[in-house]
């Protein structure tokens, strides 16, 4: 129980620095860039940590913190997809048993998709996270980075 007090004592941290660095711009790139560059570097699990923007149909990297990420997500296909067709936050525990898993990095073990929405309930891209760890992500995640994003 005090794990799960902890990350959301973190997170409230966190979300309240978000808040206030990203009033000092209304672009989107830029707040997603600020964005990832904090939570990457204040949550230690967090091993690739950015976002893809939703372009013509594609799946293409913006601002992210991590090693290098494949740059155009085949359509259809893996967990960043499956957030855009379900407008669903979905944790995965071991990203090696996810049908048509996406390897951009063959090191990370779990991960959380956040789909990004408009005001017309339209996905225009997604925050993705990954871990090395497996079953990094719980609900306590998923309701803080659901939060977060609405920042942009």
């Amino acid at each position: 129980m005090a794990d799960k007090e902890n990350l959301e004592k973190r997170y409230k941290r966190i979300y309240d620095q978000l808040r206030e660095l990203v009033l000092k711009t209304e672009n989107k790139i830029a707040r997603m860039a600020t964005i990832a560059a904090i939570l990457h570097h204040k949550m230690a699990q967090f091993f690739w940590t950015g976002f893809y923007i939703l372009i013509d149909g594609e799946l293409i990297i913006g601002p992210y913190q991590g090693p290098l990420a494949c740059q155009i997500l085949e359509k259809e296909k893996g967990v960043c997809w499956a957030g855009v067709t379900s407008k669903k936050t979905i944790i995965v525990p071991d990203v090696h048993k996810f049908p048509g898993h996406v390897a951009c990095d063959s090191r990370s073990n779990s991960e959380i998709l956040v789909p990004l929405i408009d005001k017309e309930n339209q996905v225009w891209g997604v925050l993705d996270v990954d871990s090395r760890k497996f079953d990094a992500f719980s609900d306590v995640d998923k309701d803080w980075l659901e939060k977060i994003v609405k920042l942009i």
